[in-house]
């Protein structure tokens, strides 16, 4: 559960768009993004992305559902905002290098990629500590525990299409 810290939220929202005025909301977004052993980087359309690179998580104009769905890509379990706050905010995080490393390979590990044992053994007990603490300074918490979650169930599937 993604929530606000007992000390209260240190943040600012962003500010606003300058297109999102004059944007249609029914258009599409065009969400593009890639990766490297050097980090990550999202453009999540209308002014937001998120960047995973030199040891920083930063994120733009992004909305706490958002975030936490990109907290997700990092841990090893699914994340429910629970923070209830409005708007835009510019996250930056700091993590170790230990810690980037364990986020960066669960990163890719999420995606689908497939990695040799001896990559996979550096997320044997990580437990990302340094996201845990950038997360308090900002007045920000994860906190394991259960939580309701949206899932969708396949009873069946077919593969010739049917009238119904």
């Amino acid at each position: 559960v993604l929530e606000v810290a007992k000390g209260g939220f240190k943040m600012q929202e962003s500010a606003p768009d300058p297109d999102a005025a004059n944007a249609d909301p029914k258009t599409p977004l065009n969400i593009t993004g890639g990766g490297s052993a050097q980090g990550i980087s999202i453009n999540l359309g209308r002014g937001s992305s998120m960047t995973f690179a030199n040891g920083k998580l930063a994120t733009k104009r992004v909305t706490m559902p958002a975030f936490a769905a990109t907290l997700e890509r990092f841990v090893d379990r699914p994340i429910v905002d629970m923070t209830n706050l409005p708007g835009s905010y510019d996250i930056t995080l700091d993590v170790t290098p230990e810690d980037y490393r364990a986020m960066l390979i669960r990163a890719g590990v999420n995606a689908g990629a497939t990695l040799p044992p001896e990559v996979l053994r550096f997320l044997d007990g990580a437990t990302v500590p340094s996201l845990f603490d950038a997360m308090q300074k900002l007045g920000l918490n994860l906190d394991a525990r259960k939580a309701p979650l949206d899932l969708v169930v396949v009873d069946a599937a077919r593969t010739t299409p049917t009238a119904t």
